[in-house]
């Protein structure tokens, strides 16, 4: 029996729920209970007999599973247990992730939500809600924010403590940034940008469409993530779909966070996220980005082309592949293989304040809603958002 097989046979009869919420488990019988109290605390969505909880209790050895079994009479949903060992192959984070929602997956119907977070991390009241409010409203996915548990913050060393925060100040500029050069209708201001398999939500349809978690031993979040955006997937980045993570650093996770944290503590200089970068090409790479899109949507005078290809010191014909590319997300892939201009570079944690600065000095000059292709239009002045002092 294949654990999608077993997963199925705990609801022999039962109407598909509204939304399941798979939750990959790998020996977190001290944790997963407040995952599953936070679970239970949603107040927010009426009808629990309408959503389940699936827990896959994989490679475990100690009693996940039993634990969690332990609890489900106290919860106000259904909760489905599975236990398996994943080959060798599949025994990392992104197999587990990938079982366990297609084992969510086989019990959902044409209108089932499928969310998915972790054994460790803690759901905020409304935290399903908005993720359901983010679907209803014509998103195809929603992705949810996480903060650090602040009681295991506060044991972390405090120059790791300040590179996560200078990182975070900067991460939420480019956002920003982003919203005002290359704003999208179904994902306005306030947004954020974290891909983080703590917090998914998608519809069964677009979940089928990029044929399941990708199946990468590490950064499956971001790759699922990134298979919707190829598809045009409208994806919802949602301030109020909240969830507080572990910070520890015994992880249980292969390249997880944890690991990522002892990485930084070894070596301080280590380079940031690998989305990151430094904030003149981030200009550059959203203001083309914006561009493409316009030509694309014809919205853009046929100018833009010549613009486009000269910035970016590309052939003619990588541009109109581009353009011809049947969907957004597909052309603006092309695009990027094709620009080395748009490669992304290695930014280095002391280069961040400098970073920081430049990316407010770069909100302050375009608060004005601008055209990417130049001359840039006169506009008004969009309403800016407020972001903490950095450092």
């Amino acid at each position: 029996m294949t654990p999608f097989d077993a997963a199925s046979a705990a609801l022999p009869q039962a109407a598909a729920p509204r939304a399941i919420i798979a939750i990959p488990a790998h020996d977190e019988a001290a944790r997963l209970p407040a995952c599953l109290g936070a679970l239970g605390a949603q107040h927010q969505l009426g009808g629990y007999g309408e959503t389940a909880v699936l827990v896959l209790a994989n490679n475990c050895s100690d009693d996940t599973a039993g634990i969690a079994r332990s609890l489900a009479p106290t919860l106000p949903f259904r909760l489905l247990v599975q236990e398996c060992r994943l080959p060798p192959a599949l025994a990392h984070a992104g197999g587990a992730r990938r079982t366990a929602m297609e084992a969510a997956a086989a019990l959902a119907g044409p209108r089932t939500t499928l969310l998915c977070t972790d054994a460790d991390a803690r759901p905020e009241p409304g935290w399903l809600a908005a993720n359901l409010a983010g679907l209803a409203a014509g998103a195809d996915a929603v992705a949810g924010t996480i903060r650090l548990d602040p009681a295991e913050a506060a044991l972390l060393p405090p120059t790791l403590r300040r590179r996560e925060a200078l990182e975070a100040s900067y991460t939420a500029r480019l956002e920003a940034l982003a919203a005002l050069l290359d704003p999208l209708a179904h994902d306005p201001w306030p947004r954020h940008g974290t891909h983080s398999g703590a917090s998914i939500a998608l519809t069964l349809d677009a979940y089928r469409a990029i044929g399941g978690v990708p199946a990468v031993p590490v950064g499956e979040d971001r790759a699922l993530f990134a298979a919707l955006a190829r598809l045009d997937a409208r994806i919802r980045h949602c301030p109020a779909a909240r969830v507080v993570v572990s910070c520890r650093l015994d992880g249980r996770a292969a390249g997880g966070m944890a690991e990522t944290m002892r990485r930084r503590l070894d070596d301080p200089e280590a380079p940031l996220d690998a989305r990151l970068e430094a904030a003149v090409p981030a200009l550059l790479r959203l203001r083309c980005r914006r561009l493409l899109r316009r030509l694309r949507s014809g919205e853009a005078p046929l100018r833009g082309t010549g613009w486009l290809a000269m910035a970016l010191g590309i052939m003619p014909q990588a541009l109109r592949a581009a353009l011809e590319a049947p969907g957004f997300g597909l052309a603006w892939d092309a695009l990027e293989a094709a620009a080395p201009l748009l490669r992304r570079r290695p930014l280095r944690p002391a280069a961040l304040p400098q970073e920081i600065a430049r990316a407010e000095a770069m909100l302050r000059l375009y608060g004005p809603a601008i055209s990417p292709e130049p001359p840039a239009d006169a506009g008004c002045r969009a309403g800016m958002p407020q972001l903490a002092p950095a450092g």
